[in-house]
């Protein structure tokens, strides 16, 4: 799972299909606030070539809007504090400024015109990923998942993204060689409109 902004080439991107149609087409149009209980970001990065180190975040947060006549958003921030990776010291290393540097930079955010475009049959939305105060354009391949009424009335929506992520490109370099520079990521979101 690599972002696909590392494996698109510009030449693909200019012959995909832009639409904002397509985004009222995946979800029904409307304002939706994501639904942190049933929404996760997990990520996967290399440990000396062994095996893969698997974490996630545990506080995510954010809302899209699917418009028809105007133009649609997605915006999403994540609490670096929150990295779990299933043991106390190294997340405590994580977020220190080897790596994540919560203190200093206690967000992650990704925002989108959330323009899908279609490349090679598969959906996908250009984006900003902000990590460590550092912006760089990125790509998600979206797959949508059911869309209706929940048991409650609530109307909820449901894409899962994967991507991948050099993190030497926002600065974090601590252990090149030793720990992987790609990072995988999954991130599964469950949204409720408003």
């Amino acid at each position: 799972m690599k972002f696909l902004s590392i494996l698109l080439t510009a030449g693909a991107l200019a012959t995909s299909v832009s639409h904002n149609a397509l985004s009222s087409e995946l979800t029904s149009p409307g304002e939706y606030a994501i639904d942190q209980a049933h929404s996760g970001v997990t990520f996967e990065v290399d440990h000396l070539g062994f095996t893969k180190v698997v974490g996630r975040f545990n506080d995510i947060n954010g809302n899209f809007t699917v418009a028809t006549d105007k133009p649609s958003s997605l915006n999403v921030t994540i609490q670096s504090a929150s990295i779990d990776t299933n043991h106390d010291k190294r997340d405590d290393h994580l977020r220190g400024p080897d790596f994540f540097n919560a203190k200093q930079f206690p967000t992650i955010t990704f925002s989108s015109p959330l323009d899908i475009k279609t490349v090679g049959g598969k959906a996908v939305i250009e984006g900003n990923l902000t990590l460590l105060g550092v912006s760089k354009p990125i790509v998600l391949n979206i797959e949508k998942g059911k869309e209706g009424n929940d048991p409650w009335g609530l109307y909820r929506a449901g894409y899962s993204a994967t991507a991948a992520i050099k993190r030497s490109d926002y600065g974090m370099n601590f252990m090149q060689g030793g720990l992987g520079d790609d990072i995988q990521v999954t991130i599964n979101v469950e949204a409720v409109k408003q």
